[in-house]
């Protein structure tokens, strides 16, 4: 009996353990993801915006192709979703970090933190305006407040960094629309293949596709620092490999709900890194927008869930 007794709570204890593991993996992806905006920063003293989305993505690209290799095998999808997964990666990959890496360029680390939070937000509404899909009013009340969030952001970077910075948000902005379009080709085929070889075709799509216009850059190109060179890598293996590996692990035992929950927190690390590290300002009217642009999807998101647990 006492046998019985320490097996159940051994294995009630290894449940616990390896659930706290899931969790932790989350925030690990979490982290990651949030120092991404510091390290683009610090990777723009050597490298163009361009270039740089060309080298990080050839170098997740190799290493995803490693980790494919290692752990399942390559995998042909058939031609109507290879298609799918080569817009999605020219929309997800190509055109979605060119304009985020020149409006992270312009702009600061900080208003892209925040921004980037409202993303969720701009595609509630365009599956609203587009497709005609239904939302709750406490969803579209959680729309209204992002976007709220995000104007008054803008509104006071263009009074207290100029019209770069204005002219970077915008861009930012803009990058939202291009992920909400990365997001409705995506799934039609998320279902149908392992994240990560859909992950490996859009991001060797958006490698490939990054070629000719890091080319365009070539006359600025001069050789690098090692910051440049330490920030480069980190982008592309920790934030596109190991952050990717890890949030997939965590999908495992978490509800999906809580890990787009935890994704909330990104913008609040993303600035408190900028601060930190870069010593970026930020108003107290920027604070307060993003933290409107947080409650707003954390509304959302929340309302959603609840719908979810009662179908």
């Amino acid at each position: 009996m006492n046998k019985m007794l320490l097996s159940h709570n051994h294995f009630k204890m290894q449940q616990v353990i390896e659930n706290y593991s899931h969790l932790a993996a989350v925030i690990g992806a979490v982290l990651l993801w949030s120092i991404s905006f510091v390290a683009t920063k610090i990777a723009f003293t050597a490298f163009p915006p361009l270039t740089l989305g060309a080298l990080r993505f050839i170098l997740a690209a190799l290493l995803l192709g490693i980790v494919l290799l290692l752990k399942q095998g390559l995998a042909w999808p058939s031609p109507g979703d290879l298609g799918r997964l080569i817009v999605s990666g020219l929309l997800g990959i190509t055109i979605y970090f060119a304009m985020e890496n020149l409006g992270v360029k312009l702009a600061t680390a900080a208003d892209a933190a925040l921004i980037v939070a409202s993303y969720p937000a701009i595609t509630m509404l365009l599956e609203l305006l587009i497709y005609r899909i239904a939302i709750s009013k406490v969803r579209f009340l959680g729309v209204l407040l992002a976007i709220a969030g995000v104007s008054l952001i803008v509104r006071e970077s263009s009074h207290i960094g100029g019209s770069h910075r204005y002219i970077g948000d915008i861009i930012l902005i803009a990058t939202g629309i291009i992920w909400s379009f990365y997001n409705f080709v995506t799934r039609k085929v998320v279902n149908k293949y392992p994240t990560i070889l859909i992950t490996f075709y859009q991001t060797l799509t958006g490698a490939v596709a990054f070629l000719p216009l890091a080319w365009i850059e070539r006359s600025q190109w001069h050789k690098p620092s090692w910051n440049s060179l330490l920030a480069l890598f980190y982008l592309g293996l920790f934030c596109s490999v190991i952050a990717f590996l890890l949030y997939a692990y965590g999908l495992k035992r978490l509800a999906s709900s809580s890990a787009v929950s935890l994704m909330n927190l990104v913008p609040i690390f993303g600035v408190i890194f900028a601060i930190c590290f870069l010593h970026e300002p930020l108003s107290g009217f920027q604070f307060l927008g993003g933290m409107i642009v947080i409650a707003g999807i954390a509304f959302s998101v929340r309302q959603e869930s609840k719908k979810c647990i009662k179908n």
